[in-house]
């Protein structure tokens, strides 16, 4: 589902925190505050999918990191995590970003497959990473 991907700041932590509130269990979610204060700091930025869909990511030195992406459940299976994903990446090779990293949960196999599409590769574990005591693996990808 291919739509123009509108960049975000601050002005837009309602709209992205009510997407992200869509697609996350309530303990997970992400709060307005939370998301206007990650869009606040240095080398964050954002995109917005104008159908429901968000991601959140971060540019250090010559290293990109997604910090969360959101789709709407009505809208899974689309694309529009796909065209946020690919997206995310083009901007932070744009900001000199080499590789870029992120936390999946190990038994998300939907997201799982999604990154392994986009070219991440596991790079590491974090045991009890999540609120749940889940696994989170870390996936890695180059850029450039």
């Amino acid at each position: 589902m291919t739509a123009p991907l509108q960049q975000v700041g601050t002005a837009h932590a309602a709209s992205l925190a009510a997407i992200h509130a869509e697609a996350f269990p309530p303990r997970e979610a992400w709060g307005e505050d939370a998301i206007a204060l990650q869009l606040a700091m240095p080398g964050v930025f954002g995109l917005l999918h104008p159908l429901g869909g968000m991601i959140l990511a971060r540019v250090t030195e010559d290293e990109a990191e997604v910090l969360t992406l959101a789709v709407a459940p009505h809208l899974r299976r689309q694309g529009v995590a796909t065209a946020l994903l690919n997206g995310a990446m083009a901007a932070a090779r744009g900001k000199a970003a080499r590789t870029m990293v992120l936390e999946v949960a190990i038994d998300n196999a939907a997201a799982r497959a999604l990154y392994q599409r986009a070219g991440f590769a596991e790079a590491g574990r974090r045991p009890r990473y999540y609120a749940d005591g889940g696994d989170a693996l870390i996936l890695r990808a180059r850029l450039a």
